[in-house]
């Protein structure tokens, strides 16, 4: 039964994007879904996007094995982003009224910083789309008991179908369902297992010393390492075209802030739910060796009924589609936008959005490739994050709130940043690479300031 359920839920989740598919008219709807999503939408919308297989598949095993101090990246440093995003960029991205994420570097800083940064933001995806195929091979694996490959397979096409054909409107009508179903199943099974455990303070007795510690040593060292987890994916996911298009989806700049604000608030609260369950699950079996990142759906499957079960990896299932639907998109649409466009301007929009839908396939079997060869669902964000933070938020930011900024700092800023992150990540250096990485990009940006300002004829013509 629990099968026929799963494999319904698939089903739903195409109809609804076949249905959304006759909404869409032009690019800007299949993008952004014509900028009409009211509030409960577009922040459901934002928190769904956010909450997927690291969420309550990752993060509960970093819980379990490192404490609190190990889930600072996420939830923590999630919720920070989506945070940030409204209080200091929804307004003002919503008001350009572009399409893209890298529609801005054209406009603030020039052609080559666009190009250059749509090459970058692609990449930066691959690790966690692969994160959310490996999540949904995981969760099919365990329900439907076929081999990780062929559920890693399946699952991707029917996110391509889903995707292609409904775009930002089939994933906003199916994240606010999937958001409600998330959450009521999430509850009852925390407080079905909050009964079994009998409270909170058994799992407190039973945790190792400082495991609830929520600061770092205080050394310099700890200190860097902490502050290295905030911003991983609190400054690192800003400069996202997935983050970006549900800014610009909203229907106003004010419903695009309070969206924000909303799912910021909605992720810190309800990403709690599986690190409480995943600490339950520590607590009754104890001496489980069974993979960490199936706590909480074989919690599920050895403590909850038939309907519990359905609503829940029905839920997750949903959840993870809608995520996965999302990071396949955003990467897909910057190489339609900014590469395809860049180099055929006359592109029209039907040829435009044929480009975006055939770069989706593209790119989820280049992420099929890392799902089957990779283990770690959080990893596989972190990564993703770090390499987008060392690469696009300093200028992002420096672009959006420091006029001085030119074109060439922004290229030097993503070039220098990108390479310390890689150097120091092949060397494995004592502090975290992207540490080096964000610094070079800060180093990057000031020297190109200070290098047009000494030298104006030749930074104009060191970006022609």
């Amino acid at each position: 039964m629990l099968v026929v359920a799963i494999l319904a839920y698939l089903l739903v989740n195409l109809g609804i994007g076949l249905w959304a598919s006759t909404r869409i008219s032009s690019t800007e709807d299949f993008v952004l879904a014509g900028r009409k999503l009211p509030l409960v939408l577009a922040a459901s919308a934002s928190f769904a996007t956010w909450f997927g297989s690291e969420t309550i598949l990752g993060a509960p095993t970093e819980f379990v094995e490192k404490g609190l101090l190990g889930v600072i990246e996420d939830p923590f440093g999630a919720a920070l982003c989506l945070l940030l995003v409204g209080l200091f960029f929804a307004r003002k991205f919503y008001k350009m009224n572009i399409i893209t994420f890298c529609d801005f570097f054209r406009i603030r800083y020039g052609r080559k910083a666009e190009l250059l940064s749509a090459l970058l933001i692609i990449p930066s995806y691959f690790s966690w789309i692969a994160a959310q195929l490996l999540a949904m091979g995981i969760v099919l694996k365990v329900v439907l008991g076929w081999s990780l490959a062929s559920c890693i397979i399946g699952s991707s096409v029917v996110v391509i179908l889903y995707t292609i054909w409904g775009g930002m409107w089939s994933v906003s009508i199916t994240d606010f369902i999937q958001t409600l179903m998330i959450i009521i199943g999430l509850m009852i099974v925390a407080v079905s297992l909050y009964q079994d455990v009998g409270g909170f303070q058994p799992l407190i007795d039973k945790a190792p010393p400082g495991f609830f510690r929520f600061y770092p040593d205080f050394t310099f060292k700890g200190s860097v390492e902490y502050f290295a987890a905030w911003i991983t994916i609190g400054l690192g996911s800003i400069p996202q075209q997935d983050v970006f298009q549900r800014i610009m989806s909203a229907k106003s700049a004010k419903v695009s802030v309070q969206a924000s604000l909303l799912s910021s608030f909605m992720y810190l609260t309800v990403a709690l739910l599986p690190l409480f369950i995943g600490l339950c699950g520590q607590y009754l079996y104890p001496n489980t060796t069974e993979d960490g990142q199936m706590i909480i759906p074989n919690m599920i499957l050895r403590h909850m009924g038939l309907p519990l079960q359905i609503l829940f990896f029905g839920a997750l299932v949903s959840a993870i589609l809608s995520t996965t639907s999302s990071a396949i998109m955003a990467p897909a649409v910057v190489l339609g936008e900014n590469i395809f466009k860049f180099f055929n301007p006359k592109l029209t929009d039907k040829e435009l959005l044929r480009i975006i839908r055939i770069g989706i396939v593209v790119i989820t079997a280049i992420c099929i490739t890392m799902a089957l060869t990779r283990e770690s669902i959080f990893e596989l964000v972190a990564e993703s994050s770090a390499f987008s933070l060392v690469s696009l938020f300093i200028p992002l930011a420096a672009g959006v709130y420091w006029k001085k900024t030119n074109e060439l700092g922004c290229i030097l800023s993503m070039i220098a940043g990108l390479i310390a992150w890689l150097v120091c990540s092949y060397f494995d250096t004592e502090y975290p690479p992207l540490i080096y990485g964000l610094l070079a990009s800060m180093a990057g940006m000031v020297l190109g300031i200070i290098f047009a300002r000494l030298y104006p004829d030749l930074a104009e013509n060191s970006v022609k």
